[in-house]
């Protein structure tokens, strides 16, 4: 057979690259030995989810720890999937978690090894799927999905892995005239690669994460170009990869069955094989078993949930951290003070087995790096969910920005010695602050003591308040007010005979919170009150003894 003739009419563009013409438009980078070139390569068909910046946060520390190169490549072939705006949602999502990229589809810049989106690189991949056929490592395949579908079954039925391949593989031997005939009739095709592997035989592979593992070679027949001339995946990554000039491929496990398609695929073009690691998958505990996050059933796998619930950025990323590298969280423990990035990362210390998802330990860490903020640093990033999720008086707090720095002052103790971390998140803290406005302040008022010890105690201490008085005068008037109220003064008083009180100086303080606050818990009464005011802060006094 003249396959460079069958090549001519399966493929039949004239101007088509050469082979050396691509390896000149793409020369090996100019990078440090060691230097890692990885990439996020998602397909335009949904949003990005957590699992999905576990990865791309791996590629990311993985290159730019080596001073090497992370690029975003956009997997485009499947055309009918495409979801608007998919493109730029990626881009977005991982830049509010602060994970950039280099170079790659919209990222503005030199683009030396693009394009990055795979369907405007159509023709490399039709010069190499014509290269193949010329060389009999390809053929053209005029099976119609039914006759598919029906060799499926088959093999279902006979226990049998499916796929194309061995006597299944029904277009891999047509003759000449059969080809021709076919094409002559207009019967459409697909083009095949002619696998010359054999399950038979196995291989030690060294994965950069799950280190030597035994891969069986390849005998399926893939489609390499759809009927539209398009690549499929399995085709394009692989061309796309060696002329990115990639060398690390972080990926999730599920791409292992993959492998020995693409490690024969490599060997046919010609191309030295990148290194691969592949990712366990994201686990959690669910009714004292382990399972696999789920996008059904887990909210906590879409990276929504956490803008939404408003999680400090840095918090998730750190708490990734801990599961990409186990030495992480030691580290910094004693680097509390190092961004992460300073962290030596390695690909080589990521788990090999499925690593266990704790939204309460993450909760743990957000607490801590919101602690770390100023102020304004937590004005900002609360003022930021605000705009975004929160209510129409969220949003009218927030314009008064002297006013919400006051209250974060206290709530996160800013200047103490030890910083308060009762902020897990945006969504919480700004919850936290509702009782500091008139229009969101909705006292559920639950006096423990008799209402008229209650009353005694609110209207003597509103009678002794000012607004000028310090923490110490404060409480001195406090016990002056709890005492005259059937309260004990002092608490070694109330503890040698507490049948004699209504309650102690404790409690006598928490009647006044809660009726400045709603809530027997809270920060520095003293300051609470300042900060609201004495006009507002006896008319809360006043309306909690009325609601005796």
């Amino acid at each position: 057979m003249d396959l460079k003739k069958l090549a001519a009419r399966l493929i039949p563009d004239e101007d088509l690259p050469s082979l050396s013409d691509c390896e000149r438009a793409y020369p090996p980078r100019s990078l440090p030995d060691g230097a890692e070139v990885t990439r996020l390569a998602p397909s335009p068909t949904g949003f990005i989810h957590l699992g999905n910046l576990y990865s791309a946060l791996a590629d990311e520390r993985a290159a730019h720890t080596t001073g090497g190169v992370f690029y975003l490549r956009i997997e485009d072939t499947d055309e009918k999937r495409r979801v608007e705006g998919a493109v730029e949602s990626v881009i977005r999502s991982l830049k509010y978690f602060g994970v950039d990229f280099d170079e790659g589809a919209e990222i503005d810049g030199e683009n030396a090894y693009g394009p990055y989106y795979q369907r405007r690189r159509a023709q490399i991949y039709r010069a190499f799927a014509k290269d193949l056929i010329e060389r009999g490592l390809a053929y053209p395949c005029f099976c119609t999905e039914e006759e598919l579908d029906e060799t499926r079954r088959l093999q279902t039925e006979r226990k049998q892995i499916t796929g194309y391949y061995g006597e299944y593989a029904k277009c891999r031997n047509l003759s000449e005239e059969q080809i021709y005939s076919n094409l002559d009739a207009g019967r459409p095709f697909v083009i095949r690669l002619k696998s010359q592997g054999d399950v038979s035989v196995k291989h030690t592979f060294r994965d950069a994460i799950k280190g030597s593992i035994t891969v069986t070679e390849n005998d399926q027949d893939v489609v390499i170009l759809k009927s539209d001339g398009i690549p499929t995946y399995h085709f394009a990554h692989a061309i796309d990869d060696h002329f990115m000039r990639t060398t690390l491929v972080i990926r999730g496990e599920e791409w292992l069955s993959s492998l020995p398609i693409h490690i024969e695929l490599f060997k046919v073009l010609g191309f030295p094989l990148p290194r691969y690691g592949h990712t366990c998958s994201l686990m959690k505990v669910d009714g004292g078993t382990k399972r696999k996050l789920s996008k059904r059933k887990d909210p906590e796998l879409s990276l929504d949930f956490y803008r939404a619930a408003g999680y400090y950025p840095r918090a998730v990323i750190k708490y990734l951290m801990t599961i990409l590298n186990s030495n992480f969280e030691e580290w910094s423990a004693k680097n509390p003070e190092k961004d992460y990035k300073q962290f030596p990362f390695s690909v080589s210390k990521m788990g090999k087995s499925g690593a266990l998802f704790d939204l309460d330990k993450l909760n743990d860490v957000s607490r801590d790096e919101l602690a770390k903020l100023s102020p304004g640093e937590m004005y900002d990033f609360l003022c930021g969910w605000v705009k975004e999720f929160g209510t129409d008086a969220d949003r009218q707090h927030f314009a008064n920005r002297e006013y919400i720095e006051s209250i974060l002052a206290l709530i996160t103790g800013a200047g103490q010695k030890k910083r308060r971390k009762d902020i897990v998140r945006a969504e919480q803290g700004v919850r936290l602050m509702d009782y500091f406005f008139d229009d969101t302040f909705a006292p559920a008022y639950d006096f423990r003591f008799p209402k008229e010890s209650v009353r005694a105690m609110l209207a003597g201490f509103a009678e002794l308040y000012s607004e000028k008085d310090d923490n110490s005068a404060w409480f001195s008037k406090l016990k002056t007010a709890a005492g005259a109220a059937g309260f004990a003064a002092d608490n070694a008083a109330y503890k040698a005979a507490p049948q004699n009180y209504a309650g102690s100086v404790s409690d006598a303080a928490e009647v006044v919170r809660v009726a400045i606050t709603g809530s027997p818990n809270s920060p520095d009464l003293c300051t609470i009150m300042g900060i609201l005011g004495r006009e507002r802060s006896l008319a809360r006094i006043t309306k909690a003894a009325a609601s005796l």
